[in-house]
């Protein structure tokens, strides 16, 4: 068994699409999104989150977010 308190996972999730506008975070085509993953801490999403960015740097209507699922599932934890 491993010990879970010394590691406690903090849920996050990268996701990312083409925005209509750069004034806002309306996205394009909402099928479209591309759903990076789910990550346990916010290290490994960072890292996620910069990879996938970085590759679509050409396209100035491409972006990607870290939500903080942890927040949404355990709002007092906040």
């Amino acid at each position: 068994m491993t010990d879970r308190s010394a590691s406690k996972q903090l849920l996050h999730l990268v996701f990312g699409g083409e925005l209509e506008s750069l004034d806002g975070i309306q996205f394009r085509d909402f099928s479209k999104l591309d759903i990076v993953g789910i990550y346990p801490n916010y290290a490994s999403a960072h890292a996620a989150w910069k990879a996938r960015a970085q590759a679509t740097v050409d396209n100035a209507q491409m972006r990607y977010f870290i939500v903080h699922l942890h927040r949404l599932l355990d709002p007092s934890a906040a």
